[in-house]
């Protein structure tokens, strides 16, 4: 019987290897599984040959035992890294693990010197009962069972927290670990007749269960039952790498979402699966995420499905090893279909202050071009005038050279006087073109002088009917040159003093200070209106840039500081501070970094 068991075992082992080798990228898990069914299948050939070669060869079969203990010596410490790998997925070699492997050494070594101390064998047999054993031997066997109690009770703890203690993986464990234990006892209790040759039958059997529960059921890639139900319940989708990049986990959603079916593309290469295209440079983020363990983010719309993705890809490392990677597909398309409803609102908003602002600019260019114009009209009429009065003067005799030339003189008064007033209308067209003419955005450069002077021409009107003084105070070069959008700047600072005008409640005669000067410490130009009304309310105070707010009731959108901070800090990387007390007035700061 016992030969026949060890040809099985031989057999079984021999068998195992082969199918395990067979395949052609192998796991750290199957890798030393392969070393568990070498080192078991060389200690069954080897205790065969002993049992029927020593008698025939007159051998002595202690000889035996000296190759024979060289895979038995190791199958323990195989089998504590199966457990090992099997509870971390994967591992790496550490130096500590060196320290395994001296009680192993250490008996090969005493076993091979055992005739000059016989502390492993006083008396030798392969009979267990007829064996007198050294002092040294019960060592090596608590060494040897205490390395597989701790491999065996890692892939049984792992066994039974991923699927379950009725699980058929978790069963498998149970009996492949109680069936060399209660061999030994009941040999060790001399209840059965007990041999050499009857623990590594056993244990060929409960690697054979072991590998039919990891191998067969694809024990390393099952998910508890309760959490896999969890996550196939939750709205985003996710795919699970190994690190060969092939799909090995996934949840329900993430086929549902891309119609796919789970025998199409478990194992197979994430490259293989046709929406990859929509994910630039994967390749170069899995790389990243294997040696790395920040998490990429990046968006991508998948026209093909008419969805929108917020995708993740990190990296899984457990004890800084890499086991693969993690990608995340979040569904943001009710999201991003919702911004654009938003844009296309904010849109309208924006259309809706332009036209107001248009409507209150309109009466200022009335204001500003009458003055210029009766002015030019008054000139012209003078210019006629003198035409009609040169005209009469020519062939009159009283008239000397001396008047010809004074006649000229008021000509040249005249028309000096119509180019100030031209150049102004010129100026207060450009100003105003500049803020109703909706176009792309006008980068260049331009000076502090352009800047006040564009916004006098467009506040003058506002002012002068609110009986609102503005006080420039400049203290930095007329003709320092800034870099950016001109108009939008423009825009900023009249929506900051209109609201400084309207702070005053309609009250005449007050001030608001403009002042413009540079900030060292910072590097920065700074822009404030000041204006000493009544002042925010602390509620207003807290919402201020971050949402539409209006204390102007039905008669203000809440647009016009929200946009003013938006494109201070879009066209010019900048941001807009402000102080306030009520009662007391308010203070706006526009910050450009120089």
């Amino acid at each position: 019987m016992e030969t026949i068991g060890l040809i099985i075992s031989c057999m079984i082992s021999l068998s195992l290897i082969l199918y395990l080798t067979s395949r052609k990228k192998k796991t750290q898990l199957q890798k030393i599984f392969i070393i568990d069914v070498i080192l078991l299948f060389f200690c069954c050939f080897l205790m065969l040959a002993q049992k029927h070669l020593c008698n025939y060869f007159h051998i002595n079969p202690i000889i035996f035992e000296w190759f024979i203990y060289i895979p038995s010596s190791f199958l323990p410490v195989a089998v504590f890294f199966t457990g090992l790998i099997f509870a971390n997925t994967k591992i790496r070699f550490k130096k500590k693990y060196i320290l395994i492997f001296i009680i192993p050494i250490l008996s090969l070594i005493l076993l091979w010197t055992n005739d000059l101390h016989h502390l492993f064998y006083v008396n030798y047999s392969t009979n267990l009962n007829d064996t007198i054993t050294g002092s040294y031997l019960p060592i090596h066997n608590v060494y040897g069972y205490l390395l597989y109690a701790i491999g065996l009770t890692y892939l049984l703890k792992y066994a039974i927290k991923n699927s379950g203690i009725f699980s058929r993986q978790a069963i498998l464990f149970i009996i492949a670990t109680l069936m060399p234990i209660t061999v030994n006892i009941l040999g060790s209790l001399h209840i059965i007749p007990m041999s050499i040759y009857i623990t590594p039958i056993c244990f060929t059997f409960t690697i054979l269960l072991l590998a039919t529960a990891i191998f067969k059921f694809s024990f390393v890639n099952t998910t508890p039952i309760a959490l896999q139900r969890v996550v196939d319940r939750i709205s985003d989708s996710y795919v699970v790498l190994n690190e060969d990049n092939k799909i090995t986990d996934f949840n329900v959603t993430f086929l549902h979402t891309f119609s796919l079916k789970s025998i199409d593309i478990r194992n197979t290469s994430i490259f293989d699966w046709n929406k990859v295209k929509y994910l630039p440079n994967l390749k170069e983020i899995l790389q990243k995420a294997s040696v790395s363990s920040k998490v990429v983010t990046f968006e991508v719309h998948m026209t093909s499905i008419k969805k929108y993705f917020n995708v993740e890809v990190s990296s899984i490392v457990n004890k800084n090893v890499f086991l693969g990677s993690l990608i995340l597909f979040k569904d943001i398309t009710q999201h991003m279909e919702d911004l654009e409803t938003i844009k296309e609102n904010q849109d309208m908003l924006v259309e809706r202050e332009r036209f107001a602002s248009l409507g209150q600019m309109i009466g200022g260019i009335a204001h500003n071009l009458k003055t210029p114009i009766m002015s030019i009209a008054g000139a012209v009429e003078a210019l006629n005038d003198l035409i009609k009065e040169y005209d009469i003067s020519i062939g009159d005799p009283e008239v000397t050279n001396d008047d010809h030339h004074d006649i000229a003189k008021d000509m040249s008064s005249w028309v000096s006087k119509i180019k100030i007033h031209t150049s102004y209308m010129s100026d207060v067209i450009t100003a105003v073109k500049g803020q109703a003419v909706t176009s792309n955005d006008s980068v260049d450069n331009f000076t502090i002088d352009e800047l006040v002077k564009r916004v006098s021409i467009l506040m003058k009107h506002e002012l002068k009917h609110s009986l609102v003084e503005l006080n420039s105070d400049i203290k930095i070069a007329p003709e320092f040159t800034l870099h950016g959008d001109v108009n939008a700047l423009v825009q900023v600072i009249n929506n900051l003093i209109s609201n400084a005008i309207q702070s005053y409640g309609g009250t005449p005669d007050n001030v608001i200070d403009l002042v413009i000067d540079k900030d060292k410490s910072s590097n920065s130009l700074v822009i404030s209106i000041k204006d000493y009304g009544a002042g925010i309310p602390l509620d207003v105070q807290d919402k201020l840039f971050k949402e539409m707010i209006t204390t102007k009731g039905k008669n203000g959108t809440g647009l016009g500081l929200f946009m003013s901070y938006s494109n201070i800090k879009a066209k010019f990387n900048g941001s807009i501070t402000f102080t306030s007390e009520l009662g007391k007035g308010s203070i706006f700061s526009i910050i450009l970094p120089l």
